[in-house]
């Protein structure tokens, strides 16, 4: 079955290419409603080595955007969940899991340097600034997802570069913590990110350590954040060779 189950996806870039992306190695940070999509599409693309890295269980409030998020698997631990999914999308895929919460102590047993492209969907501010500083001094690819809650707008979702990023509060905020701090990126970057920002209209019981404030959000924006993302890694692999290539 899989010989031909990526063969509309050659007959657009070609074997060679397809080559790459079964070769590229990729890291996935946050597997919630942006990060799990971009797994999702490098794996039915033809990426075949991943690592899904997240500490959280599947909750129910998860099920209205997130892809390993169902009746069935609340309270699975999400990167197994995910793990399975992507397993059974292709059963040959290299699909690693680290059950951790990127941070100060995890983040030095993580060598970033072992993957290709690194992938951000981080919502804790320090920790995402902190995977940030980290991955842009890596020397790998690194893209990143700024806020994609609070928004209806698919035609308002855009890529740019981390420092032109405008209307988004996450982007600035973590600008002013860089400046703050006077630690700063070791080179650019690209985001995916809305300058459209709406208000909560309704209340939430959700719980949730590591925000300060639940915002809503919707499975078409998460979902085409993640795929934007994986989108800008797919161009980079069929558009040029990797080092071992």
């Amino acid at each position: 079955m899989m010989n031909n189950a990526f063969d509309r996806t050659a007959l657009l870039i070609g074997e060679e290419a397809m080559h790459r992306l079964a070769e590229a190695k990729v890291i996935v940070f946050g597997i919630g409603g942006v990060g799990s999509w971009v797994a999702e599409c490098l794996v039915r693309t033809g990426v075949r080595h991943i690592t899904l890295v997240d500490s959280d269980r599947v909750a129910v409030t998860n099920i209205n955007r997130q892809m390993p998020a169902t009746v069935d698997t609340v309270g699975e631990i999400k990167t197994e969940a995910a793990r399975r999914r992507l397993l059974d999308i292709n059963p040959e895929a290299d699909v690693r899991i680290l059950t951790l919460f990127y941070d100060i102590t995890t983040a030095p047993s993580i060598n970033l340097s072992d993957y290709d492209y690194i992938v951000d969907a981080i919502d804790s501010l320090k920790d995402k600034a902190l995977l940030i500083l980290n991955a842009t001094r890596s020397g790998r690819k690194f893209y990143s997802s700024m806020g994609a809650a609070l928004k209806m707008d698919p035609a308002k979702i855009r890529v740019g570069e981390f420092r032109s990023v405008k209307g988004c509060p996450l982007a600035r905020a973590l600008r002013q913590k860089f400046k703050r701090e006077n630690t700063y990126p070791a080179g650019k970057f690209l985001c995916v990110y809305s300058e459209e920002l709406l208000e909560n209209k309704g209340t939430t019981t959700e719980v949730c350590e590591y925000k300060a404030r639940i915002n809503g959000s919707l499975c078409h924006i998460t979902a085409i954040f993640g795929m934007t993302l994986a989108g800008e890694i797919i161009m980079d692999i069929v558009n040029k060779k990797l080092p071992n290539i």
